[in-house]
């Protein structure tokens, strides 16, 4: 019995040799002569990010903690110059990014987008309610607030939340309860260093 293999579509292709430009544009492996043989370059990234979080941490500690270092605007100025200073690397082809600053195909974009149906939106508040309406009231209730009783606090929220969720409270409302306590982050409010 002779077994046959089909032959790549051009799609299947295609993947396959952005998945060498990944691999060899992105992730830095060519530029190491055998990057696991001894795991040299593995162990040498490893300890800078090592000793890079060391020092980060230790200026965070500086300021106070994590809290005063994000009142003072100083984690959002970091994550600020990092993205700009990322997007300049891309900008200038010092970063490689496939299908962004390299290996462009000039190809236009799939045009089979997902697209949601407005009727499947309709379906799932249906579900919400029928959910909301069948489900231990007190529970669900007694869950989200010992869910906002424990953001206010220094609580593990990880186990109320699952409480909330054996007794059927929605991911939104499980939201809604923590931004309830804690806001929602906006960048353009950013604290002015």
């Amino acid at each position: 019995m002779v077994m046959s293999c089909p032959l790549p579509t051009e799609e299947t292709a295609k993947l396959e040799l952005r998945t060498q430009q990944i691999t060899a544009g992105e992730s830095g492996v060519p530029n190491v002569v055998d990057p696991f043989g001894g795991s040299y370059a593995v162990e040498a990234l490893t300890s800078e990010i090592e000793k890079r979080a060391r020092r980060e941490i230790e200026r965070i500690d500086s300021m106070g903690g994590a809290v005063s270092a994000i009142e003072r605007g100083y984690i959002q100025k970091e994550i600020h110059e990092s993205a700009f200073a990322f997007q300049k690397r891309i900008e200038s082809q010092e970063q490689i990014i496939v299908g962004v600053n390299a290996y462009k195909s000039g190809a236009t974009p799939p045009s089979r987008l997902l697209k949601i149906n407005p009727k499947g939106e309709a379906r799932q508040r249906s579900r919400i309610a029928i959910l909301r309406k069948k489900r231990n009231r007190v529970k669900a209730q007694s869950a989200i607030a010992a869910l906002v009783d424990g953001a206010e606090g220094k609580a593990n929220l990880m186990p109320l939340i699952l409480d909330a969720v054996k007794v059927q409270v929605s991911l939104g409302e499980i939201c809604n309860a923590l931004r309830k306590v804690w806001g929602e982050h906006d960048t353009m409010r950013l604290p002015k260093t």
